[in-house]
């Protein structure tokens, strides 16, 4: 701990809270993106970071600087969510829950179910590392959910923030022996559950020029209405899904039939933005009173230069933290 940081921790143990609140700013990002890989969802992020910081403030004078500020922190963070864990349902998404819908068949409407949220790329500094932001993609997140909470714990504490067996121990109050038997049990899950390559490997690999191309080509080819544009940039084994709705299509084919007869019938216009390190679209729709109005976030993931999966994010409590515009002139 540098001197400065050792002044705030003394000011703020005698109730300076303008001291609290500049020693924790620095850690304040990180460790909501900590809290969201846990819950998979950033509005219970931001809860978990708020019950973090009241329990630091709470806790300060029995903090006795043995470890860093960081990692008193995480410990209180992780604890935290640990906490939310056991009182809420995972967070999974829809082909988790529900066989894949009939494109022929009407839409059931919202379920009640609570589904993995993306993460707002305005909420990562410009210049996050490559594995920082590999550990916010959709698909790892997802895959964090299916993971006993102690084990979700285990693994991002040790694989992402690469705290060692010990460190991780005292922060859940267990035995290191515990600790790697259940990193053991969270990584053959996870192998299970995720791709091989992530999104930020398959990203690289495309180059910048690509990625370019496959942006613009989408847009326009949503924008046109495009059909058969678009089924030829899919996979043959694409998904489509839409939480918080329980549909989901499986296959290029039934994913073209979904477009056709529903998508479709008004026109959109399209924004590339970026979530949760992925390639990702805000998609504006056009109503009777010619104004496009938000209607969804589309994130994209890739298998090489083609789209595996697009997810359509319709809660818009989901995509409020991108800090879009909620229309588009006409």
């Amino acid at each position: 701990m540098d001197t400065a940081e050792l002044d705030l921790l003394e000011a703020a143990r005698r109730d300076d809270r303008g001291a609290f609140d500049r020693l924790v700013s620095p850690y304040r990002r990180e460790l909501h993106a900590h809290c969201y890989r846990m819950l998979g969802a950033v509005h219970d992020a931001e809860d978990a970071l708020q019950e973090t910081l009241l329990g630091a403030w709470r806790g300060l004078r029995g903090f006795e600087g043995r470890s860093s500020v960081r990692s008193w922190l995480y410990r209180i963070a992780t604890n935290a969510c640990l906490k939310l864990v056991k009182q809420r349902p995972p967070r999974l998404m829809p082909k988790d829950r529900h066989p894949a819908a009939d494109p022929a068949a009407e839409l059931a409407g919202p379920d009640d179910e609570r589904y993995v949220e993306p993460y707002p790329e305005n909420n990562w500094d410009p210049q996050a590392r490559f594995e920082l932001r590999e550990s916010v993609e959709l698909a790892f997140v997802a895959a964090l959910q299916h993971l006993p909470g102690t084990q979700r714990a285990v693994l991002i504490l040790r694989d992402v923030l690469v705290l060692s067996a010990l460190e991780v121990a005292e922060a859940l109050d267990t035995t290191v022996a515990s600790v790697n038997s259940a990193l053991q049990r969270a990584r053959k899950t996870m192998g299970d559950e995720t791709p091989s390559m992530s999104q930020q490997a398959t990203l690289r690999e495309l180059g910048e020029e690509a990625e370019r191309a496959l942006v613009a080509e989408f847009v326009a080819a949503w924008e046109r209405a495009d059909v058969d544009a678009l089924l030829g940039m899919l996979a043959e084994d694409a998904r489509f899904t839409m939480p918080p709705l329980p549909a989901w299509f499986d296959g290029r084919d039934d994913i073209g039939r979904f477009l056709a007869g529903s998508v479709f019938a008004t026109p959109w216009r399209l924004v590339p933005v970026r979530a949760s390190g992925q390639l990702a679209f805000a998609c504006y729709q056009r109503h009777p009173d010619g104004v496009f109005r938000i209607g969804c976030v589309n994130v994209l993931t890739l298998r090489g230069d083609r789209i595996a999966e697009i997810i359509g994010f319709l809660d818009p409590a989901t995509y409020a933290g991108f800090g879009l515009p909620a229309e588009l002139s006409a």
